[in-house]
């Protein structure tokens, strides 16, 4: 076959899997696809989008209403069941939905979907952990993760987009990809997470969640990658005239697998010191960074880790791990320790508490660190390997 003659420049149609933007309250994987399709839709006015979502039931209203005209809006009403039964035996191909032939399909994380082999796929992979930990999920989850099949996806597709070099080492060792077509597009920071909050934003947000005047926080799902509960151990380690004047406030939506984590602070002899805040909106972020003396986030593993970018942004010193892409973006600028060693972290925790200059020069290296990390330029990397991508039919992987 021979290579398209289409180019950019000619206008392209490019359909877009946006079903992990029907939730009410976004994670981690919904905030990376609203900013990455803001930026791209800022940037890109000659492309045709069609985003694609579906849901029985009408979850219209928590879908981002962009206004560009080159953004068109495709929504099915199946049984979830139903549609991802019919993509796994092939009987539907999701490009089919769409008014147009479509030239690329663009899934911003892993889903059910199958396609004609004569649509180019774009995916991003940002992490393996569910192929790394498999402990830490759910049967349930695990057995998403065999139907939706994520090699076969990454050897099919035409570019794979990372947001870290550690990600793509991942894939290149566990699902032997060829190197060539992933593509490392560090992401951005939301501007609603990175603006410097007011005094009377944060007076706001203190009383909402009627936070001490002094914290150590962590914010993040509620699951055991997050390493929680190496952390409530680290945290009753310190000396008490820290915990005293410190506590651990844990932020964030509730996860799988997490009885044990909550249990360690019901029963922790620190209990009255270690509160869970629950769900944080985006417009609270900022501020709850802000008003926290000590952001810390000892996970096992990530693709890339946003809450930490987010913290050093707003001006936070940071205690992060040194193991997955932790190290690789935050460099220099946060303290590094062993997740596995809730000793290390203890340590790590004093160190900057009882050390206001130590605890400065972090707060700087971290504003410097954040600073380099754009969706703007996100943006424009994934258009120029938009280009790059087109590839012809005997480039592309077989499939093992």
């Amino acid at each position: 076959m021979k290579k398209s003659s289409r180019t950019f420049n000619n206008d392209m149609n490019i359909g877009v899997d946006i079903r992990s933007l029907m939730a009410k309250n976004r994670t981690g994987v919904g905030e990376y696809t609203l900013e990455s399709l803001n930026a791209i839709f800022k940037l890109d006015k000659k492309n045709q989008y069609f985003l694609f979502y579906n849901s029985y039931k009408d979850l219209d209203k928590f879908i981002p209403q962009w206004e560009e005209p080159n953004v068109h809006y495709v929504s099915t009403r199946y049984s979830n069941k139903i549609l991802n039964l019919a993509l796994t035996t092939k009987i539907l191909r999701l490009n089919r939905l769409l008014p147009d032939r479509i030239d690329y399909w663009y899934s911003p994380n892993i889903n059910f979907l199958c396609l004609d082999k004569n649509v180019k796929h774009i995916i991003t992979i940002h992490d393996l952990s569910f192929k790394i930990f498999p402990e830490f999920y759910t049967y349930k989850q695990r057995l998403w993760h065999l139907f939706t099949n994520p090699k076969k996806q990454c050897r099919q597709a035409a570019l794979i987009i990372v947001p870290s070099e550690n990600t793509k080492q991942d894939l290149i060792q566990h699902y032997q990809i060829n190197e060539e077509k992933i593509k490392v597009i560090y992401p951005g920071i939301s501007k609603k997470c990175s603006q410097i909050p007011s005094a009377q934003n944060k007076i706001i947000v203190q009383k909402k969640y009627n936070l001490p005047e002094n914290f150590i926080l962590f914010l993040g799902s509620i699951e055991p990658r997050k390493n929680i509960l190496g952390l409530i151990e680290a945290f009753e380690k310190l000396p008490a005239h820290l915990t005293d004047k410190y506590p651990l406030l844990i932020a964030g939506a509730s996860g799988w697998k997490n009885h044990s984590i909550y249990e360690k602070a019901i029963k922790s002899k620190l209990k009255n010191q270690i509160k869970f805040l629950g769900y944080i909106s985006k417009s609270d972020k900022s501020s709850l960074y802000s008003l926290a003396k000590l952001f810390i986030f000892p996970s096992f593993y990530e693709g890339f880790g946003f809450p930490v970018i987010e913290a050093m942004k707003i001006g936070t010193a940071v205690i992060t791990s040194n193991r997955s892409s932790l190290p690789e973006i935050c460099e220099s600028s946060a303290y590094l320790i062993d997740p596995n060693n809730s000793y290390s972290l203890m340590l790590g925790i004093k160190n900057i508490l009882e050390n206001k200059t130590l605890r400065e020069e972090y707060l700087k290296r971290g504003l410097m660190q954040a600073s380099k990390y754009s969706w703007n330029d996100y943006a424009k990397n994934w258009l120029e390997n938009l280009v790059l991508s087109q590839v012809t039919d005997n480039q592309i992987d077989e499939i093992s």
